[in-house]
């Protein structure tokens, strides 16, 4: 299939790029925007993605049918870290979309894990005994391929002021409930006034002892890290917690770094949560040098995910079997500190199940 975006991009593609053998530079106008300026400047189409990292033509029609399912989000910092001309590049599978996605694979679904029986307000998930999830944010930086809530009803859990006092009244009179944990979309792509404020409400809770953040933004945005957000963060009397996510090696470069030590040092804990991809990060050795990485930038390695059967994913899987022969011999490379704890989340058990 021959399009006329794939005809432009071939003519584009014609002249070099600033650096043929790394990722797209920033330009100075992206080094100097503010997060949200980023936010805002991300790549939103496969055209453009395709462009920036001068990818075969042949890779955009099916780019553009993915898109079609689940649009492209890249913001430049992310951009940036990919190698270019590479099609194989594993930051770039993460978020390049491809004509697989729409294929019909039995056991793949719109909600793989069942989250719409557990939400007894709009924006609360309460799935487990002592925890809730808020939707603080609809919003994502970045559209990873296999988002296990690429098919949620985001429109139907973005909560007004007055659902949000309604869910804080659910959490006050469940005195079992001690954490409360931000996730989205992302969390950290709301504005920090809007955080702050729930924050100070979970706060003033008072069996409430720990506020979570799951978040992937200050990997892609590291400077989504500033004085604002570690303002309200220091403030609260609640540990805070901030599970962040990535998934290879090259996802953490100087800025990146730069950006989990202000954290640490505004008193958060760092962990990580994985995702075992096909093609991605699914061997030993880069899984290795991932945990390694890790703790060098201060992040304990967490959680190692099997896929989500989630509807668009179903290229990425790694069978459970060859997950846990992987993390068995992983095991023989990493001390036990640095050892991520593989899991399968599975609906109506009352917490992630252990693999190995």
């Amino acid at each position: 299939m021959i399009t006329r975006t794939s005809i432009a991009l071939q003519s584009e593609n014609a002249v070099p790029s600033e650096d043929a053998s790394e990722g797209a530079t920033l330009t100075p106008r992206q080094r100097s925007q503010d997060w949200q300026a980023q936010l805002s400047d991300a790549v939103r189409d496969p055209y453009a993605l395709c462009r920036h990292l001068g990818l075969d033509p042949a890779w955009l029609p099916g780019a553009e049918q993915g898109h079609d399912l689940f649009p492209v989000r890249v913001p430049h910092a992310y951009l940036s870290r990919i190698r270019h001309g590479d099609p194989d590049d594993p930051l770039l599978r993460q978020v390049l979309p491809l004509e697989r996605e729409s294929d019909s694979v039995a056991g793949f679904v719109g909600d793989p894990l069942e989250e719409a029986e557990h939400r007894p307000r709009p924006g609360l998930i309460h799935k487990y005994r002592n925890r809730v999830l808020l939707i603080a944010s609809p919003a994502c930086a970045i559209n990873c391929r296999y988002c296990f809530r690429r098919h949620f009803p985001y429109a139907e859990n973005s909560p007004s002021r007055a659902q949000w006092e309604s869910t804080l009244d659910y959490l006050r009179q469940d005195t079992s409930i001690n954490e409360a944990i931000f996730s989205g979309g992302d969390p950290l792509a709301s504005p920090d006034r809007r955080l702050a404020w729930l924050a100070e409400r979970l706060a003033d809770i008072p069996h409430l002892k720990r506020l979570r953040l799951h978040t992937r933004l200050p990997v892609v945005i590291p400077d989504r890290v500033d004085g604002a957000l570690l303002d309200w963060l220091s403030a609260t009397r609640l540990q805070t917690v901030m599970v962040v996510h990535i998934n290879h090696p090259n996802e953490i470069d100087t800025h990146v770094a730069e950006a989990m030590a202000r954290l640490r040092g505004a008193g958060v804990t760092l962990l990580n949560q994985s995702v075992l991809l096909r093609g991605i990060n699914d061997d030993v050795d880069t899984l290795a040098q991932l945990s390694e990485r890790l703790f060098e930038v201060g992040i304990l390695p967490y959680y190692l995910h099997v896929l989500d059967p989630v509807e668009g994913a179903a290229h990425f899987d790694v069978p459970d079997s060859e997950a846990v022969t992987l993390v068995e011999t992983l095991r023989t490379h990493l001390a036990g500190f640095l050892m991520p704890r593989l899991v399968r989340e599975i609906p109506g058990e009352a917490s992630k199940t252990p693999l190995a």
